[in-house]
């Protein structure tokens, strides 16, 4: 996205502008700040994590007012648009054959702090509270599924709404692909009734055990996960959570991940 990511750049915008909601022919006051111009607004504040107030106006950087944007985001997110961006994103990568369904892997090790819905004592410090951010991903570190809650909600709470939130996804022939054959996480995934459920599901739990050694070589195959919070935590406004109202930062979060969707896209299309 070059040394200016916040630009959209016309394949991008050719994938956003359908999915946006259209504005009444005769709404009134001003004529609004065109969608383009306030998205890239909201991508600056995703990349510098700065306050909506403090956004440049139209005039300096091309975007609309802080408020304007900030408004957009309320109105985009009610419509679904950043999900069905994301699921988009996917379908597009699974036909290119870039998604690797043959094993996930599942973490939540961030708690970013600040308050608001869905926040509570961090493990690491009860005095603060704050949200914690729950990852499933494909073998190749394509998010696939993200969870705010608590910080101190287990990990092994949110297993199968993690696997049970992955979208279909379309693109290749037969039915929309939404379970993986294989499921990896570590000791805090440890569960025998997720066990059970993942079997049901038909798909191998590969999680290590509390107390045995580590399964060898399992490792390697979960870093994959760890690499992609590296990837959404460098939008620096997923980094702390700012938001008081969930669905707002997870807004952010569905945009983050179809930016690293869209980025693997036009690599595998170089």
């Amino acid at each position: 996205m070059g040394t200016r990511p916040w630009i959209v750049d016309d394949e991008l915008w050719a994938l956003v502008e359908p999915l946006l909601p259209p504005w009444p022919e005769r709404s009134p006051g001003p004529r609004p700040v065109p969608d383009r111009h306030c998205l890239q607004g909201i991508l600056f504040v995703l990349y510098n994590d700065m306050a909506w107030q403090l956004l440049p106006l139209a005039l300096e950087l091309g975007f609309g007012s802080g408020q304007t944007c900030w408004r957009r985001l309320e109105r985009w997110q009610e419509a679904g648009v950043f999900d069905r961006l994301h699921r988009v994103l996917l379908v597009e990568l699974n036909t290119a054959s870039e998604l690797a369904w043959s094993r996930v892997c599942v973490d939540g090790p961030h708690p970013g702090e600040k308050g608001g819905a869905d926040t509570g004592p961090s493990p690491v410090d009860r005095r603060k509270t704050g949200s914690k951010h729950h990852l499933i991903c494909d073998g190749r570190g394509t998010p696939l599924k993200v969870i705010t809650t608590a910080a101190n909600v287990n990990d092994v709470t949110q297993t199968l709404a993690l696997v049970d939130g992955i979208p279909p996804v379309a693109g290749r022939p037969g039915r929309p692909r939404r379970r993986p054959k294989a499921l990896l996480g570590d000791k805090g995934y440890d569960s025998h009734p997720n066990r059970d459920a993942l079997d049901e599901r038909r798909i191998l739990p590969v999680i290590l055990r509390k107390g045995p050694p580590n399964i060898k070589g399992i490792g390697k195959l979960r870093y994959v996960v760890e690499q992609t919070f590296a990837l959404l935590h460098h939008f620096k406004r997923l980094a702390v959570r700012w938001e008081r109202r969930t669905e707002l930062h997870d807004a952010f979060i569905s945009l983050a991940c179809s930016l690293i969707c869209y980025r693997r896209l036009k690599k595998a299309h170089s």
